[in-house]
């Protein structure tokens, strides 16, 4: 039998870190998924998945990535049940991850650059080797698409919260 589950969204809001009483670490966090077709009012509609993830891999989600952020999760689907307060049984069907990859670097909800013109520099032998530094877009005779009114001016965008989808 096979169960396995692999996804690629966005974080809706920053994991929540536990220890259970034998010190295991777990991290419970909420994935937004766009759905590849449009809604009759032209919208993608987004699926929101919980996924829970243990141990280690759930210190490093936990401490790495935030509301926002891309990751892709591979895992199995899990269903549980419980009795809440009113006794009702209440069922819960999640993501157990087995892998979190954070798919931007730490620093690129909040550096955003407006256009792809930009690419991750191999790491360097200095101390600051886990940095990301943006390289110049190519401007000059070999761009072929002359003046990019999308170029990154170096301004910031100024967004809120309120303004993001998850």
């Amino acid at each position: 039998m096979i169960n396995r589950v692999v996804l690629v969204g966005r974080l809706t809001r920053d994991p929540e870190l536990r220890y259970t009483p034998n010190g295991a670490a777990v991290a419970n966090f909420t994935l937004a998924i766009n759905r590849p077709f449009t809604n009759q009012q032209g919208d993608h509609d987004a699926d929101f998945i919980q996924v829970v993830v243990w141990r280690r891999q759930a210190e490093n989600t936990a401490n790495f990535v935030g509301k926002g952020s891309l990751v892709g999760v591979e895992g199995r689907l899990q269903t549980r049940s419980y009795e809440n307060n009113e006794g009702r049984k209440v069922f819960i069907t999640e993501v157990v991850a087995d892998s979190v990859q954070f798919l931007e670097p730490r620093n690129a909800r909040a550096n955003a650059p407006s256009t792809n013109n930009y690419s991750q520099q191999p790491p360097s032998n200095n101390n600051n080797s886990n940095s990301y530094q943006p390289s110049a877009p190519n401007k000059g005779a070999n761009d072929p698409f002359g003046d990019d009114p999308f170029a990154d001016d170096s301004k910031p965008i100024d967004i809120s919260d309120d303004d993001l989808p998850f």
